[in-house]
């Protein structure tokens, strides 16, 4: 295969970026400033396959795609940003809107990409550091930040980057985390669900473990002394073997290998399904329910910031404007006032899990417009808001639109569409997708539409 010039934009979507994606997210946590808004706003502890792909595809989105894709994403992150900011658990007040913790963050995304050739020893050489950070430096102008807030030349971002570290980075409480904790405690992502549970823990040990000491073997020596850390042999032979190894490898590979590529088309099909006796299954899909969508924080309670965070989902992953991003926001926020009122009990703002199960399944029971003040009101808005079309159908693209990502298996999300479309037209009505989820939460049989829209238990 013949070689091309490097280009940032194609090097940020090769796959080998996920050697140095652990990297990156300690290096960005590391701010206190986005480490406050992580600890509130974020699901990193709950979802943190949703959180790296999040951070990558944000990264492809503003530096490998055309201008109006830049444009859309730069008005996302705007909408977004607005919403986080608050007070830290040392009583420092937080903002993601400022502008040296916007710079930083932009900033670890070349960083991390030039890192990551450096270490697989195919580095930029001085022509080609200049022009990648130049393509970096064309997309990161519209976000409009101050002058000298992104330096000016390649050059300059090795005085940055050193004095950036220690004037504002801390071993804070999410990079301590991500780095120490997070992926022992990880949940198992979907497509490795055939290694069970005890298979999953112990793997996920092991990964833990060897990404911690390649994070910790890669990361700025400035970095590592601010955060009193030390580089191991086997930290160090790890790393060069696996970026190494890469390197050799992945430039070589064609294209469709090389870079990410899309998910398939449409819905895979499967066989015919066995089923056993039927029972009342509902408490084990509210308790999977609370755990797997709620809980977005991963703290064991349900608060406005849960709801708030799976309506920036829905928002992020379907691109909407402005106006359709409000639309969905506030049917969400409606929904948490429904389950505060009804649920939050102490008054202490938030929900558990036992008096989620307990509160809907009584709620359900009782009253047949239960659903009606809370949960089916944001169902609606998602609809219409993932109808990109307005055709008041979701074809199969726009359903994996909302539905899909790292932790959902691409059988499970066909499954789940097959499931909502009752008359096997190869299209969900409005009428079809709210009697699913409607189904999901008062449906006692197992067979009911809507109530494998998680997968399969």
């Amino acid at each position: 295969m013949a070689d091309r010039p490097a280009s940032f934009k194609r090097d940020l979507s090769e796959w080998r970026i996920m050697l140095v994606a652990w990297r990156l997210l300690i290096l960005q946590a590391a701010d206190p400033m986005v480490s406050a808004g992580m600890v509130e706003h974020s699901t990193y502890r709950a979802h943190p396959w949703r959180r790296v792909e999040h951070t990558l595809g944000s990264g492809r989105r503003l530096f490998y795609q055309d201008a109006e894709t830049l444009r859309r994403e730069i008005a996302r992150l705007e909408r977004a940003h607005k919403r986080i900011r608050g007070t830290g658990p040392d009583g420092e007040p937080y903002d993601a809107a400022d502008a040296a913790t916007r710079a930083w963050v932009l900033l670890t995304l070349f960083e991390c990409v030039a890192a990551m050739r450096r270490l697989g020893g195919d580095g930029y050489g001085a022509g080609e550091s200049a022009s990648a950070y130049a393509e970096f430096r064309e997309a990161v102008a519209a976000f409009g930040l101050p002058e000298g807030e992104i330096p000016a030349t390649v050059g300059e971002l090795p005085a940055y980057f050193a004095r950036y570290a220690r004037e504002r980075l801390e071993f804070t409480e999410a990079a301590r985390y991500l780095l120490d904790d997070l992926l022992r405690e990880a949940p198992r992502p979907r497509r490795l669900g055939f290694l069970g549970d005890t298979g999953w823990r112990l793997l996920r040990l092991v990964v833990a473990r060897a990404v911690r000491e390649l994070t910790v073997a890669d990361l700025p020596p400035v970095v590592l002394e601010r955060f009193g850390l030390v580089r191991t042999r086997r930290g160090a032979l790890l790393s060069a073997v696996l970026h190494r190894g890469a390197g050799a490898v992945v430039p070589r590979l064609p294209d469709r290998l090389r870079y990410r590529s899309p998910e398939p088309s449409g819905p895979e099909r499967r066989g015919p399904e066995r089923r056993g006796p039927e029972r009342d299954g509902r408490a084990p899909r509210l308790d999977r329910f609370f755990r797997e969508v709620l809980d977005q924080t991963g703290d064991g309670f349900v608060t406005v910031h849960d709801l708030r965070a799976m309506a920036h989902n829905v928002c992020w992953r379907l691109e909407l404007d402005e106006a359709g991003e409000a639309r969905v926001y506030e049917a969400f926020d409606s929904w948490w006032e429904q389950l505060r009122t009804v649920m939050d009990a102490d008054g202490d703002g938030r929900v558990g899990q036992e008096e989620f199960v307990a509160a809907t399944l009584a709620g359900c029971d009782r009253d047949e417009a239960y659903l009606e003040r809370g949960l089916l009101p944001a169902l609606r808005a998602v609809f219409a808001a993932a109808d990109s079309d307005g055709s008041g159908f979701l074809e199969f693209d726009e359903y994996r639109a909302v539905f899909g990502g790292p932790r959902t298996h691409p059988a499970d999300l066909s499954h789940g569409f097959r499931r909502l479309d009752a008359d096997g037209d190869g299209r969900i009505t409005r009428e079809e997708f709210l009697a699913g989820f409607t189904g999901f939460f008062t449906a006692r049989a197992g067979s009911a539409p809507g109530t494998e829209l998680l997968g399969r238990a």
